[in-house]
């Protein structure tokens, strides 16, 4: 490399970094903005508090997991309630030993039962708690308890958000209220496209049928009377095996790396290559989740400004940002190298 290309790097690194900064002041300027309009909307002090101390627990939550944002995340929710010599107590620890053994870090609510479960399988040093403040029954295991990587949160709202933002997988085991509320939250977020596509395993012990039990549910009501499609069953996985909640998750990202939308367009970010008669096959397949234009294999877009991922080859294609199923099989045909996953049948 001569060293006008070394100058024309750094002055594009230059402009890059210049560009972030000016984006990162803007939306401080509309932070400002924001509690300034509050003020002069006569907001009560109960709103402000709210708001004062939901804002307050991100920041520190954000400042927390920042240093973790390269590495790969499972959060495990179910049952605080569930005692230690429980099978679903040990398929939570198995499952959190391995994923930390394959270099993944392990999220859960830091309390006692399943959480604990899933942070005595990662260990201390591959853990990361959000502990909710409640009046009983919760409180920080002791694996994790005075970690630095524990977050204690008043709001369910800003713990839910931390958990989905965060992570890269989830794993629901059998549990109760709360762990209904996670498990549907997530699928909600997913199959309306408010989070990216990531996998979701409901897990039970080796013969349980706490999940099966909810899948038949889902099946032979809400699909039966037309309250969701038959592709989005693609986006989610039950099972009683550890050994296949972990391939569900770690196949997800044998291929696919990410993705993220630049204007209208999403982008969808590869580990490696696909072949051309692959990329054919999709073109064809999953024509019918664009708005308008083609699949296309493309280099980084210059609005992407991720210079870490730029060497990424990637899809763009103008999707619907309505048929997440189908993309969610999409996703999984890039990962097996064929085309088998679009004619499995879900019903």
């Amino acid at each position: 490399m001569s060293r006008f290309e070394d100058t024309d790097s750094d002055d594009s690194e230059s402009r890059s970094e210049t560009r972030r900064t000016q984006q990162i002041n803007r939306l401080l300027d509309q932070i400002r903005e924001t509690a300034e309009k509050l003020q002069k909307d006569g907001a009560t002090r109960g709103d402000l508090k709210l708001l004062a101390r939901s804002l307050k627990e991100l920041r520190y939550a954000f400042k927390i997991f920042t240093p973790f944002r390269g590495t790969r995340k499972v959060t495990i929710f179910g049952s605080a309630r569930t005692h230690r010599e429980h099978p679903n107590y040990k398929a939570a620890e198995q499952l959190a030993t391995t994923m930390s053994q394959d270099g993944w870090l392990v999220i859960t609510g830091a309390g006692g039962g399943i959480m604990e479960a899933g942070h005595r399988g990662a260990g201390r040093q591959n853990a990361l708690g959000l502990n909710i403040m409640l009046p009983f029954e919760q409180r920080a295991n002791p694996i994790i308890h005075g970690d630095d990587k524990l977050v204690n949160m008043n709001y369910f709202f800003t713990r839910k958000l931390m958990f989905v933002k965060e992570c890269d997988a989830v794993v629901c085991l059998p549990g109760g209220f709360g762990t209904m509320d996670e498990a549907f939250e997530v699928l909600t977020l997913v199959q309306t496209g408010k989070r990216d596509i990531f996998p979701i395993v409901l897990l039970d012990a080796p013969g349980g049928t706490y999940w099966k039990k909810l899948d038949d549910f889902i099946r032979e009501s809400l699909y039966h009377d037309a309250m969701i499609s038959k592709e989005d069953f693609a986006l989610y996985r039950v099972t009683d095996r550890v050994e296949e909640a972990v391939s569900e998750i770690e196949q997800f990202y044998k291929v696919y790396h990410s993705m993220r939308y630049v204007r209208k367009k999403l982008v969808i970010r590869l580990q490696k290559p696909i072949s051309t008669p692959l990329l054919e096959a999709i073109r064809v397949e999953f024509n019918d989740i664009l708005s308008e234009g083609d699949i296309e294999l493309r280099d980084a877009l210059p609005e992407e400004d991720e210079p870490e991922l730029e060497s990424l080859p990637r899809l763009v294609l103008m999707f619907n940002r309505r048929n997440l199923g189908r993309l969610r099989i999409l996703i999984d045909c890039l990962n097996a190298g064929n085309m088998e996953p679009a004619s499995r049948t879900f019903v």
